[in-house]
């Protein structure tokens, strides 16, 4: 087809550029060229070694990444420029070194030996375009936008988001029945990993506590059945065991059930105690980590939990019990003789006491202490103290769990102002 651009006898004519074919490459095993060894070949490196590709990289400098690949045998680097034969054997090649005449003698030689080519520098100029991909749940979507990158990416991103969410249903049938343990995070619902967002998009039966990332609860679907385990410090709590028998007894019910906890599921969790039982009773679960609150919380805090110079040990206790409890496990006379970070989670109640234990430890009375509370939540707040001060000031601005205890010299760390 052409198209008119002009008016009258003399009106020039232009024809559009076809299509290009997208198609998937089964490329293990096979060999696959890169020439170039900068930031352009390193992010293309990835998804061919995830594709099985037998990669060799031909670049004189390589960054260290692809360095590190080569070192780990993921790859073959030689260590020099491209010559004429290389290509020899490949069933695949890209072109990305900053020579514009090294990549059109790279597209020249896969032209004559018919090895499809991409020119990272002048895409039309290759045989072949690279598209934006993503993946999710066994599915590969590509997008090519006519050589414009910036819109094939913003699509392809969209797309994964769309699926992982549940907005685009692409299972032709239900998942699996199951339990899939899900780490949400400390709370924010940006910060659940991408599979527990996909796993929880699945779900049948979701059985969550109030640390779990509650805004994800209205984007579920009609018929997903929603259980409160909540447990509520020194207040309502559904019982372990139960929480146990509504897993097994919905999966046996041939339900995908998603046990959505807060944080980690296996940092203070009881999320093994879960699994044990589930495992016990025939129940296959799935185990996805999160993003646990011990570090995250103070991370937005702008307190860092470890840093150079400062803290070489990172220590997380539960609080829980308190230090003199005959169930205590903890070692509270060497927390005392540390010189790192002690993370205390569940521990606000009985802050003022741990406080104690630590000093009686040797941990000087001003080490800095922060304190965040529904830390990544709308609603978040944190405090500043010391050992000394930690107990008043918890209760002179009314902090209650959930609650994250920072004691070090961290605590102690601030953000310079920005030069105005």
């Amino acid at each position: 087809m052409t198209l008119p651009t002009g008016t009258g006898t003399g009106a020039a004519t232009v024809t559009p550029m076809p299509d290009p074919y997208l198609v998937g490459l089964d490329l293990v095993g096979r060999r696959v060229v890169v020439v170039g060894g900068g930031t352009v070949a390193q992010r293309r490196l990835t998804g061919l070694l995830a594709a099985g590709a037998d990669v060799e990289v031909v670049a004189p400098d390589v960054t260290p990444a692809v360095e590190g690949m080569a070192t780990a045998r993921e790859l073959t680097w030689t260590a020099r420029a491209y010559t004429d034969g290389d290509l020899d054997g490949a069933w695949y090649a890209i072109a990305c070194t900053d020579s514009p005449a090294v990549n059109a003698a790279v597209g020249a030689e896969a032209e004559r030996a018919r090895v499809f080519c991409v020119r990272a520098d002048e895409a039309p100029e290759g045989s072949a375009v690279t598209p934006a991909v993503g993946h999710h749940d066994g599915l590969t979507v590509g997008v090519l936008a006519g050589r414009r990158p910036r819109r094939s990416a913003a699509v392809r991103t969209a797309l994964v988001e769309a699926l992982q969410t549940g907005l685009v249903d692409d299972s032709a049938e239900a998942a699996h029945p199951g339990v899939a343990l899900v780490g949400g995070g400390p709370g924010d619902p940006e910060l659940i990993t991408v599979r527990g967002r996909r796993l929880l998009a699945r779900a049948d039966v979701v059985v969550t506590d109030r640390l779990g990332p509650r805004d994800l609860l209205d984007q579920l679907g009609p018929h997903v059945e929603v259980v409160d385990a909540s447990k509520i410090p020194y207040g309502r709590a559904m019982n372990q065991a139960r929480i146990n028998e509504l897993l097994i007894e919905h999966a046996r019910a041939g339900k995908f059930v998603v046990r959505l906890k807060g944080g980690d599921p296996y940092v203070f969790g009881r999320g093994f105690e879960e699994v044990q039982a589930c495992a016990e009773a025939g129940v296959a679960v799935t185990v996805v980590p999160g993003v646990t609150s011990a570090f995250a919380a103070p991370a937005v805090a702008d307190v860092p939990v470890s840093h150079r110079g400062v803290a070489h040990e990172i220590v997380v206790v539960s609080g829980h019990v308190a230090p003199d409890d005959p169930r205590s496990l903890v070692d509270w006379p060497a927390l005392g003789r540390l010189r790192g970070t002690v993370v205390l989670l569940m521990a606000v109640e009985r802050v003022g006491a741990f406080a104690t234990a630590l000093m009686d430890g040797g941990r000087p009375a001003d080490t800095p202490v922060a304190v965040v509370q529904d830390g990544t939540m709308r609603i978040q707040r944190s405090v500043r103290a010391t050992l000394a001060t930690v107990a008043d000031v918890v209760r002179e601005h009314e902090i209650s769990p959930p609650a994250i205890i920072v004691v070090g010299r961290v605590a102690g760390l601030e953000i310079p102002a920005s030069a105005t």
